[in-house]
C-alpha cells in the first residue's frame, strides 16, 4: 500500500521559512517524480513544484519562483519542499503527489497523494 505523508508545516510570519518534507512508503521511491500542490481556502487546487525521478528537472510555479527549492533524498524515500520568504498568500494546505517517470505540473496525472499538512503564513 503507497503512502505519502507529509509533515513540516505551521503557524509562521511572513518572512519566515519552513521546510516541508513528504515520505513515501509502499513504492520504489527512486522511480517516481514528486510533486508539491497547494490549496488555499475556498480555492482550487494549484501546482507549486515538481521534480523529476531522477533529480535532474525541477518545475515551479511562477508564485514560489526564486523562495521555493524542491528536492529530494532517495536514500530517505523523502521529498522536499524548502519555502523561503514566506507570504500570506503562501498559506494553504501544502500536499505532495507521486507519479511514475514523467514530471507533470497537472495534478490529475499523479498517481498518489498525500493527507496535506497546513501551513499558515502571518503577516
Amino acid at each position: 500500500q503507497v503512502q505519502l505523508v507529509e509533515s513540516g508545516g505551521g503557524l509562521v510570519q511572513t518572512g519566515d521559512s519552513l521546510r516541508l518534507a513528504c515520505t513515501a512508503s509502499g513504492l520504489t521511491f527512486s522511480s517516481y517524480s514528486m510533486g508539491w500542490f497547494r490549496q488555499a481556502p475556498g480555492k482550487e487546487r494549484e501546482f507549486v513544484a515538481a521534480i523529476k525521478w531522477s533529480g535532474s528537472i525541477t518545475h515551479y510555479a511562477d508564485s514560489v519562483k526564486d523562495r521555493f527549492t524542491i528536492s529530494r533524498d532517495d536514500a530517505k524515500n523523502t521529498a522536499y519542499l524548502q519555502m523561503n520568504n514566506l507570504k500570506s498568500e503562501d498559506t494553504a494546505v501544502y500536499y505532495c503527489a507521486a507519479v511514475l517517470s514523467a514530471v507533470p505540473v497537472r495534478q490529475y496525472d499523479y498517481d498518489y497523494w498525500g493527507q496535506g499538512t497546513q501551513v499558515t503564513v502571518s503577516s
